[in-house]
This record gives structure tokens, sequence and C-alpha cells, in this order.
């Protein structure tokens, strides 16, 4: 079937984002692991991906926490060693598709605090023809209304957009509404979907 536009998620997909391995590193796994089982972090994370703010979010939650505030506020200060490095091959897939013409949309669950930390770090986020970031949309994903804005604006048939996501979840909210999808596991994976679609050739999908 035919693309008329690629959708990429961000996180673990062009960004790793694996908060856990940065506060192994930083307070040790068995800390950490009590950390994460004492307060829910991808909670407040959640809320920062609704539009709440950064700063004051983690802020709240560091004060019903205080035996944690300083591990908590690690989640702010340190937020750029939490989400990176780049995934280089997908931002290779990112470019050779803008390259060959086709249309490339980002769909991401980012905070709007956090998303403008992001920028500058890394500058393929400015790349994207659309961006539909949950922050300064008050929507995140899976849920169906933020699918159905990225419908509404770009105006595009559902069954003509390729959305790639990390996430089973966020896939099969995509397929219910018609979607084609890949579920992300690697670039190579990936990248082989982009060249059996016909999206690119082998070796600029290398």
């Amino acid at each position: 079937m035919s693309v008329d536009a690629v959708i990429f998620d961000i996180g673990n997909v062009l960004i790793e984002w694996r908060p856990e391995r940065h506060f192994d590193a930083v307070i040790g796994a068995e800390r950490r692991r009590a950390l994460f089982s004492e307060v829910d972090l991808h909670e407040m994370n959640d809320r920062i991906d609704h539009g709440h703010d950064f700063r004051e979010t983690v802020e709240a939650t560091a004060a019903r926490h205080p035996g944690w505030a300083t591990e908590i506020r690690m989640w702010h200060d340190d937020w750029l060693r939490l989400a990176g490095p780049e995934i280089p091959h997908s931002v290779r897939l990112l470019r050779a598709l803008r390259d060959s013409g086709v249309p490339v949309f980002a769909l991401s669950n980012f905070g709007i605090g956090t998303f403008a930390l992001a920028e500058p770090e890394y500058p393929f986020l400015t790349e994207f023809d659309r961006r539909f970031i949950s922050g300064h949309m008050g929507l995140a994903k899976p849920d169906a209304e933020i699918y159905a804005a990225l419908e509404d604006e770009c105006g595009l048939p559902p069954d003509r957009l390729l959305f790639v996501d990390d996430r089973a979840d966020n896939i099969a909210a995509a397929e219910a509404r018609g979607w084609q999808t890949h579920l992300f596991t690697t670039p190579e994976g990936w990248a082989g979907r982009l060249v059996a679609d016909g999206l690119l050739p082998a070796e600029r999908a290398a």
C-alpha cells in the first residue's frame, strides 16, 4: 500500500530513552530499584508529557517524597543524560526519507520543557515537515484524540500514513485508526521495512 507520510516516534526510535540506566550509573542499581518502587517517576513524566510544567511537576513530586527529593530532582537537572544518545541509523533514515521527498512527521510524547532542552542538543528534531508534540497539544499517545488531531491537521488518509513507535500500545492505537505501522525494535528492522515498502533503496537505508 502506498505511503504519503512517515511518522516517527522520538523516544527509543531516534533518541534512547532509558532513565533507569542513568540512575543506575549515579546512585546504583539497588537504590534505583527502591526509588522507582516507592515513587512513580514515569507517571510524573506522563504529566509532563501532557503539558504540565517540567520544573514545577518535578519539584512537587520531590516535596511529596522528601526522603528521595535529591534523586527525584535529578529527573530535571540531569534530563539530557536521561534522554540520549541519539540512534544514528534511525537519524540517517529520517534524513534519507526527506532527501527522497517523503514527508516526515514527528508524533511523540514529550513535554514542553523537555523538548525545549532536547531541540538544541539534537538538531534533527528541527528537520520534520510537521511535529505533533504531546506537551504542546495537551494530548498523549495512546489516546485516540492525538492520532485524530494529526489526521485533521495533515489531511492525509489514515491508511496512507506509516507510523513507527517502540511501544505496542501506541502501535495498536494507530492500527485501530487504519494507519500502517511498524513496531520499532532495531534501526535495521525499520530500515528493512522502508526498503520493503519501496520508500528507500537498500543503499540509502544502510
